[in-house]
């Protein structure tokens, strides 16, 4: 693939930082320590334990998801996921990247043949009931998402969509309607689609849900909306060629993980921001911040030995947020690195008419396009922290397309492995999460885990 993403990383090192930063001699004296991580996690992964790694290569869930998408799934004006967490924001994620922006594209006859998609993540009922209220359920395709089948959130919005659908459609109608993503043979929605005769797709049970994107979780709502999921998949697998290398400086999810491990180790800067220059990759930024938080933050490491580590993943959108975030990046504490997502070729852009050239507070601006405005901003913001000896890295992407994409997506997701090797906890856990699932079965009722729901707070000890 010769279109590949770029990292650049200089303004993470010392001598960029006036004396600040990773000095480049503690970056070579990881180089072993990082071989050593490679070769952990490729063990781990040959054993089968890491298997995200695996779904670039998987060519029959690839053909399962678009016999689906592009046969029943055209049937349909609207697609909605019902999900929470890895179930959701890899949807979201790609659907920012990949599809909003292209609709303009596209003729008419194109515009009304893909679905337009909506993602469910949440179980307030002032959003899901009017949005129930509102669409055509006639016209619409729900795709449940849980590995487990058990997830309380997902299980209850399941409930509810399945409700409305069975008191709309006579018979079994309320089935072409549904389609579950879930674990290919356990748990209560693979039961139910057995019982029920649902249509189904499978995660793997060694591919966690925030490592999952490029599984049906994130494929089928991608290829449903006319995503290119073949160069998505070309690109990670273009990614992990590149992070085969056991050489720091060659494998850019190496370099990323060990920066930051550095950063937050040796530099105390625990808090990882990332800061999309591109609408489109907010939604990669927010999909990043539950992998590195869950991946990451944990109370004990592998030998079983309590650590509490982990650093902060936040996100920022350029230019906006330099007029409400920098501030406090440029000026106080020392203990953020910046991450930067960027792109070469946008695609489009705007000019900037001439106008009031009277006037050089708004002429300099005449004749340059938007474009090259969000670039400036981004380029400025970079110095100007490297100047205050603020740590900063960009990830540029020659372009945003489903093979960049892929590429980023299958690049974050290595790093995070590797960098649970760096931490030595391991990244494919989520026992703090699952503390508090079980204290929600117990306080809503399900059976066997009364006993978790523990005692009814003081209501003395309450705000009024």
């Amino acid at each position: 693939m010769s279109d590949r993403l770029v990292l650049d990383y200089n303004n993470m090192l010392s001598p960029r930082l006036g004396g600040r930063g990773i000095d480049p001699a503690r970056l070579e004296a990881l180089a072993d320590r990082f071989a050593q991580a490679h070769a952990e996690v490729a063990r781990r992964r040959d054993a089968g334990e890491i298997g995200f790694f695996q779904l670039p290569y998987q060519s029959e869930v690839r053909e399962q998801v678009g016999n689906f998408a592009n046969g029943l799934g055209q049937a349909f004006g609207t697609a909605v996921v019902l999900g929470i967490g890895g179930s959701a924001l890899g949807a979201v994620a790609l659907r920012e990247a990949l599809v909003k922006p292209h609709w303009n594209e596209l003729d008419d006859d194109a515009r009304d043949y893909f679905p337009r998609l909506y993602v469910l993540d949440n179980v307030d009922p002032s959003t899901l009931g009017p949005f129930l209220d509102r669409i055509d359920l006639g016209q619409a395709l729900f795709n449940v998402i849980s590995k487990s089948g058990s997830t309380a959130e997902t299980m209850s919005q399941f409930l509810v969509v399945r409700d409305r659908l069975g008191r709309t459609f006579d018979d079994d109608g309320y089935r072409r309607h549904l389609v579950f993503t879930t674990d290919p043979e356990k748990g209560v929605l693979r039961r139910i689609a057995r019982d029920e005769q649902i249509a189904t797709l499978p995660i793997p049970p060694n591919v966690g849900g925030r490592f999952s994107v490029l599984s049906a979780v994130g494929l089928l709502p991608a290829a449903l909306i006319g995503i290119d999921i073949d160069a998505l998949l070309a690109g990670a697998r273009d990614m992990d060629e590149r992070c085969s290398s056991t050489q720091l400086r060659e494998n850019p999810a190496g370099l990323f993980a060990v920066l930051q491990y550095l950063a937050d180790t040796e530099q105390r800067a625990p808090m990882h921001v990332m800061m999309s220059y591109s609408d489109r990759l907010h939604g990669v930024a927010d999909w990043f911040r539950q992998l590195w938080a869950e991946s990451l933050g944990k109370e004990k490491n592998r030998a079983g030995e309590t650590v509490n580590v982990g650093p902060t993943p936040l996100k920022a959108m350029g230019a906006t947020d330099q007029h409400s975030q920098v501030q406090l990046y440029m000026e106080g504490p020392y203990d953020k690195t910046i991450t930067f997502l960027t792109v070469d070729q946008r695609g489009e852009d705007l000019e900037v008419p001439k106008a009031y050239e009277d006037m050089p507070e708004l002429a300099y601006l005449g004749g340059h396009t938007m474009g090259e405005l969000l670039s400036a901003e981004r380029q400025a913001t970079a110095r100007a922290l490297a100047h205050r000896g603020r740590m900063n890295m960009t990830l540029r992407l020659p372009r945003v397309d489903a093979g960049g994409i892929g590429q980023l997506l299958m690049m974050l997701q290595i790093a995070t492995v590797y960098a649970g090797e760096l931490y030595g906890v391991d990244p494919l856990d989520q026992p703090g999460v699952e503390l508090g699932k079980q204290l929600t079965y117990g306080l809503m009722g399900r059976p066997g885990y009364q006993a978790e729901a523990g005692e009814a707070p003081d209501p003395h000890w309450m705000s009024e």
